[in-house]
């Protein structure tokens, strides 16, 4: 498939700012593959296709305050600082992008306040740079938290709120190292969850960072060609019991959010099992794609010609994604992040 097969228009007026509230309220459009149907639900009646002994899969990755802002030494020039991911734990060695980044050089001392700052020590890209933090600044994910702010994505064209650090993050999260939310996961509230498990399912986590990456534009025409970044991903043991379990027994395993699908789909044993792993995936999922553990899907609606769309589509079937976005945006549903919801049966 190519690039373009995936454009199609998205006014500004259908990309959500805010998200639904209460979050399981949000409208989520149902996708029945076998019967080309779309109906119409809000997202707490997910609880009505999950059976007993189903399993519910979510990403448990927690988004870090990753924009800091700060000044540089001697110049007090205001620099924002975004921080992309930890590189050695040890000697406080993180990836970040700086802005404006023609102000930044190897050497430069960036100061957020008098317990924190960095130190450039090398050039990666334009704007990216390999900082070392502060030896004495204690656990740098901790001091993070209390001064950085909510990465909300590019699209969202409003500063964050307090609110935001919040709404941004799922009931899930529990490790820091997203620098964006897996937001089919923001649907969820805690009674929905009791909800599933009364039912008689379990709701099992895996992990997979998301990095800047899931909002790069893809620019080759030829799919077979685009390189996805890296992110780092863990399934556990138990997780991958639960799951083969339910295969077994020719249950559905609901996975909620395309980056919980791809950590899944990364590892999976020859006779189409999970396997436990814990690593870094660059896997790329376009049509055609066989999913092999993934048998129900709960996704947001995507930008156009974006990996995640093009997920979705493997997993319905192109012409029905297309067919199901068009109707999305003549039925007036919300788009993105902070948007609405789609269940593919």
């Amino acid at each position: 498939m190519k690039l373009s097969d995936f454009k199609y228009n998205l006014p500004k007026t259908a990309i959500a700012k805010n998200p639904a509230n209460p979050r399981d309220k949000a409208s989520m459009m149902v996708l029945n593959r076998a019967t080309g149907e779309i109906e119409h639900h809000k997202f707490s009646d997910l609880v009505n296709y999950i059976q007993k002994g189903d399993v519910v899969v979510v990403n448990q990755t927690k988004v870090m305050q990753a924009r800091l802002f700060g000044k540089k030494e001697r110049t007090n020039a205001k620099i924002e600082v975004f921080v992309l991911r930890e590189l050695n734990k040890e000697e406080n060695i993180w990836d970040v992008i700086v802005d404006p980044a023609r102000k930044v050089r190897i050497g430069n001392r960036i100061y957020f306040n008098d317990k924190l700052w960095c130190e450039v020590i090398d050039n990666t890209t334009s704007r990216g740079r390999t900082v070392r933090f502060n030896e004495d600044a204690g656990d740098i994910f901790k001091a993070i938290e209390k001064i950085g702010h909510t990465p909300l994505p590019p699209y969202i064209k409003r500063d964050a709120v307090a609110s935001d650090k919040e709404n941004y993050q799922t009931i899930f999260a529990r490790t820091d190292g997203s620098v964006a939310a897996p937001t089919a996961g923001l649907h969820f509230t805690p009674a929905l969850v009791k909800k599933v498990e009364k039912i008689g399912a379990k709701v099992v986590p895996v992990i997979l960072h998301i990095g800047l990456g899931t909002f790069r534009p893809v620019e080759v025409e030829d799919l077979t060609k685009h390189r996805m970044d890296s992110e780092y991903f863990e399934i556990s043991e138990e997780t991958t019991k639960i799951i083969n379990k339910a295969l077994e027994d020719k249950k559905n395993v609901f996975v909620i959010g395309t980056s919980t699908c791809r950590a899944l789909e990364s590892s999976v044993t020859a006779d189409g099992f999970a396997k436990p792993n814990s690593g870094w995936t660059d896997k790329f999922i376009f049509p055609p794609y066989e999913f092999r553990v993934t048998k129900k899907l709960v996704t947001n609606f995507h930008q156009p010609e974006s990996t995640l769309m093009m997920l979705a589509a493997a997993f319905a079937g192109y012409d029905f994604i297309m067919k199901s976005y068009k109707k999305a945006l003549k039925d007036g549903y919300r788009f993105l992040s902070y948007g609405d919801a789609m269940l593919i049966v």
